[in-house]
């Protein structure tokens, strides 16, 4: 019997939708699916990022199909108006990496009680992880469902594992959206058949544009918050963007065929060391 080896994970033909995709993460991510063959959708709020993004993905992944399109993850209309134009330009939707979100500074508590965060921006950092992950879901899931065929990739956070301080709002966030891709992998399997998946990726720390003031002083040495994190981390460092792609490739492809409602952290062992 033939396993297929590397061909489990061939993408070849295949359309994916990797918001957030020009970010640190989803720029990996959706160059890496690129690579492994699948014509590639780069959704950000900035058009002109996104259209960059997907040039330089066209030229490096040896002349893939590749399209930047704008949308506000939270915006219903133009989420539908992006699904229009993918579905124009490719005719089907494979893949969806909700890589959109990430920490907003005014829900921050480091530096004070967590009852001093107002609600504004409370609402504002789950709004822009939770709903800008759920949204994109329910419009391009909607494509694949069609087709009773798909995969969604979402991203969670070891904030949804383990209490970390200061993000008490991208926690609830990311918690709800373990949860999401737990309750939508059994829902969309049994109406829609085994070939629709949810899964999703818990990054551990990995040092972005968001959170480099907080990992990293003026000089590029690590704060304390950096030692702490590390000091925690069996791997003794942080994560490299690039090691997120070969789990999201994986989920995305046929060596995942019978993978869904899983979490999988990619995290140097953050989330199972106990200290001692």
């Amino acid at each position: 019997m033939s396993t297929g080896g590397s061909q489990q994970f061939d993408l070849e033909g295949r359309v994916a939708v990797v918001t957030g995709g020009y970010g640190v993460l989803g720029g990996v991510i959706a160059a890496g699916l690129a690579e492994a063959g699948a014509h590639t959708v780069i959704l950000g709020r900035d058009k002109e990022r996104s259209e960059r993004k997907a040039t330089v993905i066209r030229e490096e992944s040896g002349g893939v199909r590749t399209l930047g399109l704008s949308a506000d993850v939270t915006n219903e209309e133009q989420l539908r108006i992006a699904c229009a134009a993918t579905l124009d330009a490719f005719g089907r939707v494979d893949i969806l990496v909700n890589a959109a979100g990430g920490n907003v500074a005014s829900a921050r508590s480091d530096d004070r009680p967590v009852f001093d965060v107002g609600f504004d921006a409370f609402d504002e950092v789950v709004r822009l992880n939770l709903h800008g992950t759920v949204y994109p879901t329910l419009v391009f899931g909607d494509a694949m469902a069609a087709r009773n065929s798909g995969s969604i990739v979402n991203i969670s956070s070891m904030a949804a594992l383990l209490a970390i301080s200061g993000v008490s709002g991208y926690s609830v966030a990311k918690g709800a959206i373990d949860n999401f891709t737990r309750w939508l992998s059994a829902d969309v399997a049994r109406r829609h058949g085994p070939e629709m998946r949810v899964n999703a990726i818990a990054p551990g720390f990995f040092v972005t544009q968001q959170n480099r003031d907080v990992l990293l002083n003026e000089d590029g040495t690590f704060t304390d918050r950096s030692r702490t994190i590390l000091a925690q981390t069996p791997a003794g460092r942080f994560g490299r963007p690039e090691e997120v792609v070969g789990t999201a490739v994986w989920l995305c492809s046929d060596a995942a065929s019978f993978v869904t409602g899983v979490v999988v952290p990619i995290d140097g062992g953050f989330s199972v060391w106990s200290g001692v």
